[in-house]
């Protein structure tokens, strides 16, 4: 089919305003990629996409500390200060829809993250973007926790 490869039973309407969606990161994305930088500027290591739970992988970890971190994307995960308030279009139910279920998936990842004994944080990409060095210092206080693994 034209205009995406979508098939007409799942009722997404094509629109222009949807075309920067087309592959889109889901991994590696820019604020990701600020907040590692900072995060081993200030001396911590990490790996990259480890899964945490079963069906959940975080964005990277902090093994030595057991801090799993994700960094929620504005759009997609419903940020209260950035997130759409309302949508509009032919798509606009099932964007409401899509949004609710990231936000679903995401509590009970962060659920099943907890449940593995990992200490979980969720960074909004407007926290990174506004200053990847003051997220760094969240992860930094999280790994510095009491009770927290240090060696």
């Amino acid at each position: 089919m034209a205009g995406g490869g979508r098939t007409p039973d799942r009722g997404w309407v094509a629109t222009t305003e949807g075309e920067h969606l087309r592959g889109r990161r889901v991994k590696d994305t820019r604020p990701e990629v600020a907040l590692r930088k900072a995060v081993h500027r200030l001396g911590f290591r990490f790996r990259l996409q480890q899964m945490v739970a079963p069906r959940c992988t975080a964005d990277f970890v902090l093994p030595r500390y057991h801090v799993a971190v994700f960094v929620d994307g504005c759009f997609w995960h419903g940020c209260p200060t950035h997130g759409p308030k309302v949508f509009r279009g032919p798509n606009a139910e099932r964007w409401t829809d899509k949004i609710e279920t990231n936000k679903a998936r995401d509590r009970r990842n962060t659920e099943a993250a907890e449940a593995a004994g990992w200490t979980v944080l969720r960074i909004w990409e407007c926290e990174v973007k506004v200053s990847p060095t003051e997220a760094a210092l969240k992860v930094a206080e999280r790994c510095s926790a009491p009770g927290r693994v240090t060696e």
